[in-house]
């Protein structure tokens, strides 16, 4: 006599043959490949902004600029590669540079008026002795801080006529020409 154990086959049958194992389900399959795309979008987004600062800040022309003797100095908005940094204060005893704005181009010791017609092609371009400035928020220490006003005593007094310049650029622009020092030492104007 032979002795069998008994076995029930739809249980058995039921248990050996597991759904996820079957490349019959395609719900997990298409989860994991949508997984892997958000990975790749997620890590691709970074090097794409990136790029676009970096192309921002390597074009010539991103920022007003000025050419002064073979050099030219540039307001960059990417501040970690400014050789300078200067901000502004509305409090003059805070001010390292006083800047004043001029209402004649006559009395003024630079002048920014952009709307003549012979204006120097390239002489602005970014070469490799392009100086960087960038205005700051907030003043750090050695830094030029600029008091811009229309009164004086003043370092410097500018005019500026111009559709792509601000008063503030145009200060910025030559405090930073200057290395960040006073024009006049004693400023009686």
């Amino acid at each position: 006599m032979t002795t069998s154990s008994p076995v029930n086959s739809p249980v058995t049958s039921f248990v050996y043959t597991l759904k996820t194992i079957s490349p019959a389900s395609p719900g997990l399959v298409g989860e994991r490949v949508r997984i892997m795309r958000l990975k790749i979008l997620a890590s691709a987004v970074p090097l794409l902004i990136a790029a676009v600062f970096a192309r921002g800040a390597i074009l010539p022309g991103s920022g007003p600029c000025i050419a002064i003797a073979d050099q030219s100095v540039e307001i960059t908005s990417v501040p970690w590669r400014a050789d300078l940094h200067v901000s502004f204060t509305d409090d003059p005893a805070l001010a390292t540079v006083r800047v004043q704005i001029s209402d004649s181009a006559e009395a003024a010791d630079f002048t920014v008026v952009d709307d003549v017609d012979s204006a120097e092609t390239g002489a602005c371009e970014a070469n490799a002795s392009t100086r960087l400035v960038a205005i700051s928020a907030s003043a750090s220490a050695g830094a030029p801080v600029i008091y811009l006003s229309h009164e004086g005593p003043a370092d410097y007094r500018i005019f500026v006529h111009s559709r792509t310049f601000s008063a503030r650029d145009a200060a910025a622009l030559i405090v930073g020409a200057s290395g960040g020092h006073r024009h006049v030492e004693a400023a009686s104007l």
